[in-house]
């Protein structure tokens, strides 16, 4: 495909994917939306698929969750109509999908939600990974990822040093660690430890969202320390993160992209790069955050423990 056809494709599945989003409400037409674009239904669900790796279908679906998450998270609707506003009959075949998507009950995400009411936090918590980065409540200065621009990551090999951390433990979906630091925050701010000796603010995680129902998911936040400090603050777990290779990945953008980050680090590079997953933990280091940065200023470093290249066959 030339690069002037290219862009020609990329700008029709833009125009769909605002339109999809735009239209939230309406019942999604395959055929009234390839019309939109000037393409068949058949070819046009192909490209779109193509570029995005979602179905229009898909996309719509998952939109109205997202929507219905941050709903949750930032009003006082009643569930029921949150579920109609979703595009679901009932109340119970709401709260399936919602939980199956979202790894707790809608009840349950909006108390979790509620720990750390900003809307930066609820944008992030209602954010479902996603291949091509489209969010209900994303900024509208990101542009949609295709295809592909996901092999295109520019990842380093970093020796990272043993390092030290007082953390809080998070037992959820990774997307609702912002609860965790909002404790973590408090118990800081009450304690004698000196701001000066905080070296870092990153979040653990310990399971594979795969693998491991995200009710279940385990994480810690937490800050890095100096090993001279004595014991932590009361609340605080003392954790350690093992020394060793680390793939690093910079992730510039609001936090509801980070699930999409990391899909794109271990799905698109990892596979590539000759290298297994190492022992230690991955984990997050935040550069900035929602306090002193706009979301599409937000750097996020992604590390990933590595092992040693896989010799080449001869």
């Amino acid at each position: 495909m030339k690069v002037g056809t290219q862009k020609h494709y990329e700008a029709l599945v833009t125009q769909a994917v605002e339109h999809v989003r735009a239209t939230l409400d309406e019942p999604l037409s395959l055929t009234a939306l390839g019309r939109k674009v000037g393409l068949s239904p058949l070819h046009f669900h192909r490209i779109f698929r193509g570029l995005l790796g979602e179905t229009p279908g898909e996309l719509h679906r998952r939109l109205r969750l997202e929507r219905a998450g941050f709903q949750l998270a930032t009003s006082a609707h009643a569930v029921t109509r949150v579920a109609l506003e979703a595009g679901y009959d009932t109340h119970e075949s709401f709260t399936r999908a919602f939980a199956a998507a979202y790894g707790l009950p809608p009840s349950e995400f909006r108390a979790r939600a509620a720990e750390n009411p900003t809307a930066w936090s609820a944008a992030s918590a209602s954010a479902l990974p996603a291949p091509n980065g489209v969010h209900v409540a994303a900024d509208r200065r990101d542009v949609v990822r295709f295809a592909k621009e996901q092999a295109d990551m520019h990842v380093s090999i970093r020796d990272i040093p043993k390092k030290r951390l007082f953390a809080v433990e998070h037992l959820g979906p990774y997307n609702m660690i912002g609860a965790a630091f909002a404790r973590l925050d408090a118990i800081l701010s009450s304690s004698t430890l000196d701001p000066s000796s905080w070296i870092e603010m990153v979040a653990l995680h310990y399971d594979d969202p795969e693998s491991v129902p995200a009710s279940e998911l385990r994480a810690h936040a937490g800050i890095v320390v100096p090993p001279h400090i004595g014991a932590p603050p009361s609340g605080l777990d003392e954790v350690a993160i093992p020394g060793g290779a680390y793939a690093c990945f910079v992730h510039n953008g609001p936090y509801e992209r980070l699930g999409d980050a990391w899909s794109r680090f271990m799905g698109q590079w990892l596979v590539q790069s000759g290298r297994k997953v190492g022992s230690g933990p991955s984990y997050e280091r935040y550069l900035n955050t929602p306090m002193n940065a706009a979301p599409h200023e937000l750097l996020t470093e992604l590390y990933l423990s590595v092992s040693e290249p896989e010799p080449l066959a001869k």
